[in-house]
């Protein structure tokens, strides 16, 4: 039986070809921001382990409706997104603070540093939060966001995708990944998306769930977030600017 490599700190290696490499020639600015020097692993002591803590209570009603945080109705096709967070070994992580951010319908973000010329939605924020259940699921309705310019090169559009971080106990145990749409025509130009090893990448594409599809009110897609091992989702080594 193999085991996975498990680092004298106590936490066990990922795959080195699961997720995306620091520098990447086609997505231009990690050629700035990637780190000239060798990672250096600090431990986690009792101040970041204890705090902060989140509790249920930080939630508001409507946190996990991205559709329902203002008094209209936002532009656009309203979708349900579903999954599982799970470990390595393929249990429920229960209870965990899942937040997503995203583009609206027309791919414009509601961020002053957005200079897409596309109109912004007054009943659209386009962030949201939820915890999991005592199963590991979660749950978003929110509206399928747009595509969108993005100078990274000619001719440049990010596919339509929906940003995840996941949070463990405190801010120090944050992972941030990106979800996409099946199908995208964009996929083939997306630097970000071909970053991820090519056997990796259908991890971030979410699926198609006819079944969970909402009558006369929204289409679902199911996508499960896995945090260690071969199948683990690609994850960021840091968090980009709402590219």
């Amino acid at each position: 039986m193999k085991t996975r490599p498990v680092h004298p700190a106590g936490f066990r290696r990922d795959p080195d070809d699961i997720h995306p490499p620091l520098d990447f020639p086609g997505y231009t600015s990690t050629v700035l921001r990637h780190p000239r020097e060798s990672l250096i692993l600090l431990p986690q002591r009792l101040t970041e382990l204890t705090g902060p803590v989140f509790g249920s209570d930080r939630l508001g009603p409507n946190d996990n409706d991205l559709t329902a945080q203002r008094a209209g109705e936002p532009i656009g096709q309203r979708i349900i997104v579903h999954g599982r967070l799970l470990d390595g070994d393929g249990k429920p992580i229960p209870h965990s603070l899942v937040e997503i951010w995203q583009a609206n319908a027309g791919g414009r973000y509601r961020h002053d540093r957005d200079r897409w010329n596309c109109a912004l939605d007054p009943n659209f924020d386009g962030a949201g939060r939820t915890y999991t259940d005592g199963a590991g699921r979660y749950e978003f309705t929110t509206v399928k966001p747009g595509a969108y310019p993005w100078r990274n090169h000619h001719n440049a559009w990010r596919p339509a995708h929906i940003h995840f971080s996941l949070f463990g106990q405190a801010f120090t145990q944050r992972l941030v990944t990106q979800m996409y749409f099946p199908d995208d025509p964009l996929f083939f130009q997306d630097p970000v998306f071909n970053s991820v090893p090519e056997h990796a990448r259908e991890l971030l594409v979410s699926r198609f769930d006819y079944a969970r599809s909402e009558p006369e009110r929204a289409l679902a897609f199911e996508f499960d977030i896995v945090l260690r091992g071969r199948d683990a989702t690609p994850f960021e080594h840091e968090e980009d600017d709402d590219d």
